[in-house]
């Protein structure tokens, strides 16, 4: 695309957006349609309330209402908040830091929820943790940088491999729906985004084994027997046929567990 249709295909979704980014929500929203409807399509079908987190300018928002009856939106923006109260009198709105509220009433919902979101890059994490250790939580959509999305992703032996992947695989399956160019926001952020499903086959995972997890990971570029120390005898090493120079990237997700339950 040419420098100055790139110009003017910006100037006219500013002038339909009417409302200047804050950098400090971390702002920037999907216009795109094409990724629009990607989202919408990754949502699985049923009749589970959808929470939004962040609701933006209600453009997802205005898809999620016709998808399912139940729609919750938080929004931190009060500006926004206005804005979303006018344009959709059925969405059930709540303005306010969803990750303060998560925290302090330990759910988003009052039931069972699927969540969708376009999360800000600097909470991304956080927030998805959170949902996979919501047992009320069945099913994520969830827009994030790409290369949060590739840690929940990696497989054993990838340079991403970690925690993060442990967790999430021990709970569900996780799969990359769509990679998204900047070029799809406004404003466009300096670094690719992906779309990422979560679907949850268990109602939460295991604080203890992430825990554990956390102590095996320590220091990645040690083996899996220093960053371990002393909770990992030698004996234990043989019988799961693990390598005393084996690191920890090395090791799948169903040995992990069985040694994190051995152990316990």
């Amino acid at each position: 695309m040419g420098e100055g249709v790139h110009r003017q295909r910006w100037c006219k979704l500013k002038k339909g957006v009417g409302h200047k980014p804050k950098k400090r929500f971390g702002q920037n929203f999907l216009k795109d349609r094409f990724y629009l409807e990607k989202i919408v399509q990754a949502i699985p079908d049923g009749e589970t309330p959808i929470v939004e987190i962040g609701s933006g300018l209600g453009d997802l928002t205005e898809k999620l209402l016709e998808k399912r009856g139940v729609v919750v939106g938080y929004e931190i923006d009060r500006d926004l908040c206005q804005i979303l109260k006018e344009k959709f009198p059925t969405l059930q709105l709540k303005c306010g830091d969803a990750l303060e509220i998560w925290q302090r009433e330990g759910s988003l919902w009052s039931g069972e929820y699927d969540i969708v979101a376009n999360l800000p890059y600097y909470i991304a994490t956080k927030l998805i943790l959170m949902g996979l250790g919501d047992s009320a939580v069945k099913n994520m959509v969830v827009m994030v940088q790409k290369e949060v999305a590739d840690k929940f992703l990696a497989q054993p032996g990838e340079r991403n491999y970690s925690p993060l992947a442990i967790i999430a695989q021990s709970v569900g399956k996780v799969e990359r729906i769509v990679n998204v160019p900047p070029g799809a926001f406004y404003p466009p952020p300096k670094v690719d985004s992906s779309v990422i499903r979560f679907r949850k086959e268990k109602g939460s995972y295991n604080r203890e084994f992430a825990q554990f997890l956390r102590q095996a990971f320590k220091n990645p570029r040690k083996t899996l027997k220093k960053n371990l120390g002393s909770l990992l005898p030698p004996e234990k090493l043989e019988e799961f046929g693990l390598s005393p120079s084996i690191r920890p990237h090395q090791v799948d997700i169903s040995t992990f567990f069985q040694l994190f339950s051995s152990l316990k």
